[in-house]
């Protein structure tokens, strides 16, 4: 079968990097906010570009305590896409904060043009969080203008985009703060869990490192109602001694993955993403199937030997857990968040596929004819 992801591929290349940092850990005695989540956030911050990161438990903590640490007030409106992981939502919601959903533009991503129109229309929104959803940026030139020009200020959901520009601009640095998420599904996945916040701000940086340690400035003194969300030492270590090293290696390849794609599947019942992205970093592979085929698509790609996923079927105004808490706004159709949400499947993009396997996945496509 080829694997959507393959972490045994993946520790065989990092076996000893990995190890070795497990040794030095352990023989530190340090396990918890040490020198190696310090080391990490500063080589984290030369690599991305802004100038403080702070390492967090999760992707989703990077992004509640992001909006805390800027001001985000309870029952603020902030302005996102209702086309992602429900974390992003989710982090809007514990932050106390109203989440309002606008459509998407024809790569899912969300679409600036409704963002501007939002905008013009309400003065009232504190926040605009928008993602770089599947590893592709948004126009990050447009984005940042659009929070100049309303005085909005923006939190970046880079959790699937690391690495990822546009035109020449990182991800990451057209906000007050960005998110990013170490998941082990990742463009940069450690080994369980973990998560960090980028900011050029040190007010801002300062108030996450307290908010992610129980709210303390230091310690016994609680400033804060914070949270424990601590990027641990040991996956602080393996980050930076077994993965960031190989990240941009690793980057390139999903590219060159990407682009085989592209040019290979050749089936008009499939839509493939738009090649010409050079700053993408390509997180996933979604493609679009006709409504009603996705099913049977997906086992003809199982039947050939290829694993797939859906992401995202369900938007996340839809879902049981929004609904119930009741504090949202949906300010359009959301029409083409709706036809992602019914026709999406991911294929298999990882550094480690062969040559071979990508031949079997363009081959398994082309070879698909819906009833």
């Amino acid at each position: 079968m080829v694997l959507l992801n393959d972490f045994v591929r993946q520790w065989a290349e990092i076996d000893r990097d990995a190890t070795a940092a497990l040794a030095a850990v352990g023989a530190s005695g340090y396990y918890i906010l040490g020198p190696s989540v310090a080391a990490f956030e500063e080589r984290l911050a030369r690599l991305c570009g802004p100038r403080h990161a702070v390492g967090v438990g999760n992707g989703l903590d990077a992004i509640a305590i992001g909006l805390r640490a800027a001001g985000c007030q309870p029952g603020q409106r902030v302005l996102t896409t209702p086309l992602s992981a429900f974390a992003t939502t989710l982090a809007i919601l514990q932050a106390g904060a109203v989440p309002c959903f606008v459509d998407v533009d024809r790569d899912g991503l969300l679409d600036l043009d409704r963002v501007e129109e939002a905008l013009a229309r309400s003065p009232s929104f504190a926040f605009l969080l928008p993602v770089h959803l599947y590893g592709r940026p948004l126009a990050l030139r447009r984005l940042r203008a659009l929070g100049e020009r309303f005085g909005v200020p923006i939190i970046e959901d880079c959790a699937q985009a690391i690495g990822a520009s546009h035109d020449g601009v990182p991800v990451g640095t057209v906000g007050v703060a960005a998110a990013l998420s170490f998941y082990p599904t990742k463009n940069l996945g450690c080994l369980g869990d973990g998560g960090a916040l980028l900011t050029e701000d040190a007010g801002l940086a300062e108030r996450a490192r307290a908010l992610r340690n129980y709210g303390q400035s230091s310690r016994y003194r609680h400033d804060h109602i914070g949270c424990n969300s601590r990027l641990d030492e040991l996956q602080a270590a393996i980050l930076s001694t077994a993965l960031l090293p190989r990240l941009a290696g690793w980057n390139a390849r999903r590219g060159a993955i990407a682009q085989a794609y592209c040019r290979g599947i050749a089936n008009p019942a499939l839509a493939t993403p738009r090649a010409d992205c050079p700053g993408a970093v390509w997180h996933l592979f979604p493609v679009l199937v006709r409504q009603g085929e996705r099913e049977a698509f997906a086992a003809h790609l199982a039947a050939h030997g290829v694993q797939s996923a859906v992401h995202y079927p369900r938007l996340i105004p839809e879902q049981a857990a929004l609904r119930t808490y009741g504090k949202y706004e949906v300010l359009d159709s959301l029409e083409r968040a709706r036809e992602f949400a019914a026709r999406e499947l991911s294929l298999p993009i990882h550094p480690y596929l062969t040559a071979l396997e990508i031949d079997t996945v363009v081959a398994a496509c082309n070879s698909w004819r819906p009833a």
